[in-house]
């Protein structure tokens, strides 16, 4: 919401990125508890777009939170696994139809309501990484670059990432010479030339271009 938004811009002097995410956006808001949302799988050419929604607890959570592009992937797993255990979690999705029919950017949107209507305990206000956000029943507040300003959308793009790459693996078994349990679906050279040899699948979002392209 455009209205969240100015008041978050006003009411934030501290900086947030300097020494990576903190609470600094969170406690601009006086409403509890505060959400944050991040998506992972925007780009690729195949799979779904997985969003995640999670309210930290403020007393107990995992040291090392940061945007999950900063993190190895064994930190990730690491993060995930105590986010998981002390932290309320939840994941929504928007599948390869749903990317084709509404565009990449609205199936992200639609991913992060789901995710956010999925939590255990209604947020009160929703701290959205990027410029865009998603139809919530609470206030919203855009943060551009917001995984490495906001821990709470920090754990949310370490749950989306980890989650959607793990997906992305066992879609790899099932479809072999793609290449995905290494490129998760994004378009490397190894996964355009197993299209271009292979042909797309049923998980290929037939309206990215490459993929588009192939099927004339």
């Amino acid at each position: 919401m455009t209205d969240s938004n100015a008041l978050l811009r006003e009411k934030t002097r501290e900086p947030t990125s300097v020494g990576g995410p903190t609470f600094a956006p969170e406690n601009q808001v006086d409403l509890a508890p505060v959400c944050g949302i991040d998506e992972a799988g925007r780009g690729p050419l195949a799979g779904p777009v997985v969003a995640a929604a999670v309210i930290l607890d403020r007393d107990n959570f995992p040291g090392g939170l940061d945007d999950s592009k900063k993190l190895t992937e064994q930190r990730r797993e690491e993060l995930y696994e105590a986010l998981c255990e002390c932290a309320q979690v939840s994941i929504g999705m928007a599948d390869i139809a749903e990317i084709d029919t509404m565009n990449i950017l609205q199936a992200s949107l639609l991913a992060m309501t789901r995710a956010c209507e999925a939590l255990p305990e209604t947020p009160k206000f929703a701290l959205i990484d990027g410029i865009h956000a998603p139809k919530l029943a609470c206030p919203t507040a855009c943060l551009k670059g917001g995984d490495g300003k906001s821990l709470s959308i920090a754990a949310a793009s370490i749950i989306a990432k980890v989650t959607r790459d793990r997906l992305m693996r066992a879609l790899g078994l099932d479809y072999p010479g793609y290449g995905w349990e290494r490129n998760k679906g994004y378009g490397s050279a190894e996964h355009l030339a197993a299209l271009k040899k292979l042909g797309p699948t049923p998980h290929h979002r037939t309206s990215f271009a490459p993929v588009k392209e192939m099927l004339g």
